[in-house]
């Protein structure tokens, strides 16, 4: 409990030092940083024989924007002060990142792996029984999707169970994000937090400016990487870096970790991750943790828990620049050290917001009832063939079959959501670089990142007259 409170001390920390920057009203400062509302429900489920009672939480931050939108994760750690502080960190990411939501989340008090399938899917049309009811799940007030321990079978049967309370709701479907792609999922979306945190890194790269500070090399071939947490969002981090020639020296977990200083196979310790469920066995496996955070590194990515780099580990960090795949990794204290050390911090709310980018093209996916590249795949197959015909023509050659192929092909739906996800992550790079560069009194990343954020918000609720 005390990790959570720091956790939601940490996030208003950073809030309140934006809002003096922007010279916020200090009415105006406390109505956006305190939650709107914060719903904790105790309900039972009769599984094997007995009456099991389980807590779950839906807390609501902001409704500047709605729906709100933030995931609900499983998981024996979870608070109300976590889940109040991942709801804050929503509002700001929706903002930071101009999609049209307010920021919530939930969070259901159980071990997924505990339960058998059928036990889970029992357990979760209860929960969503309860949210439910009171509109905490809803296609234009409230749309939760994955998170920790949480994933397609669970969104999936959370949009039937709300599909069955409301059958005459036509955007029954889009109360829901993180489907599978035959309940009207989006191709794309469970790679999406990765994939984010991957552009974000290119992003920093690319901008010889603040890559330069961090004493880093353009090219992100060699370049010596931590992840730490093999989740969804790690492995596919570390996946898209490894096949951009990036080496990963170390993957940390909860019990243990695989040091290779030549690069892991992030294929092969996924294979044996999944079939496991543990590294061990797993060559370059060790039985520490911790002090692997601080090995030397160019890139460390600490994609899992909050508050795992904290003022009492910070000062021994070695990373050049430190990617928040996880929400809430590095405390405000520990911010404040490694900037002094000279360490970068792309902040969680802009470098992990790739899921929440794609669960809006989702959601309106949903709305629209048509998938991304309908209406334009086979006209743009047809004008790219016409072109390549008449190159031949003119040429009198004939392209390489593959190459042909490949230039006529039509965008598909993941080839969109992609584009899009990029875009997006080149949107709130530009915009958090200008900020910072443009401000003297802004000296971090999170902070130009927490004033764009709170700034778009206010501006939000003096349109409402609020």
């Amino acid at each position: 409990m005390a990790n959570n409170k720091t956790f939601l001390k940490s996030v208003n920390q950073v809030f309140d030092e934006a809002a003096s920057l922007l010279s916020l009203p200090e009415d105006l400062a406390l109505k956006i940083k305190l939650a709107n509302s914060i719903y904790k429900v105790n309900f039972g489920v009769r599984l094997r024989k007995n009456l099991y009672t389980f807590t779950g939480y839906r807390c609501v931050h902001s409704e500047h924007n709605e729906p709100v939108k933030g995931g609900i994760r499983y998981s024996l750690s979870s608070s109300e002060g976590e889940v109040e502080a991942l709801a804050a960190l929503m509002t700001y990411k929706c903002s930071l990142m101009d999609l049209p939501f307010g920021g919530s989340k939930g969070a259901l008090i159980v071990d997924p792996h505990n339960w058998k399938h059928d036990e889970l899917e029992r357990i979760t049309r209860r929960f969503t029984n309860e949210l439910a009811k009171r509109d905490l799940i809803h296609p234009s007030q409230n749309v939760p999707g994955p998170d920790m321990g949480t994933d397609e079978n669970v969104m999936a049967w959370m949009a039937d169970e709300y599909r069955r309370l409301y059958p005459t709701e036509i955007d029954a479907m889009a109360s829901v994000t993180g489907k599978p792609i035959a309940l009207g999922g989006v191709d794309g979306r469970t790679e999406a937090t990765g994939r984010g945190v991957f552009y974000s890194i290119l992003e920093f790269l690319n901008n010889d400016k603040d890559r330069k500070k961090s004493k880093l090399r353009r090219e992100i071939e060699g370049q010596r990487i931590i992840i730490q947490g093999f989740g969804n969002v790690g492995f596919h981090a570390a996946e898209l870096l490894y096949e951009s020639g990036a080496k990963i020296i170390a993957v940390i977990e909860r019990d243990g970790s695989v040091v290779n200083e030549k690069g892991i196979d992030v294929q092969k310790l996924k294979k044996h991750f999944t079939r496991k469920r543990t590294f061990e066995g797993f060559d370059g496996f060790s039985t520490a943790r911790g002090h692997f955070l601080s090995k030397e590194c160019d890139i460390l990515i600490p994609a899992a828990t909050e508050g795992v780099i904290h003022k009492d580990n910070a000062a021994k960090i070695k990373a050049k620049l430190i990617v928040e795949g996880g929400n809430g990794p590095v405390t405000a204290d520990a911010d404040e050290i490694l900037r002094k050390n000279g360490i970068t911090v792309i902040p969680d709310f802009y470098a992990n917001s790739g899921g929440v980018i794609v669960s809006y093209f989702e959601w309106v996916k949903n709305l629209s009832k048509m998938r991304y590249g309908l209406m334009q795949e086979r006209d743009q197959e047809k004008r790219q063939s016409n072109l390549v015909a008449a190159l031949e023509q003119m040429t009198s050659n004939s392209f390489p079959t593959e190459m042909k192929d490949e230039f006529i092909k039509g965008a598909s739906e993941i080839d969109l959501v992609r584009s899009g996800l990029e875009e997006k992550m080149k949107e709130g790079y530009y915009a958090i670089h200008e900020t910072f560069h443009s401000d003297r009194k802004i000296k971090s990343f999170r902070m130009a990142a927490m004033v764009i954020a709170v700034k778009k918000v206010a501006e939000a609720y003096k349109y409402l007259g609020i």
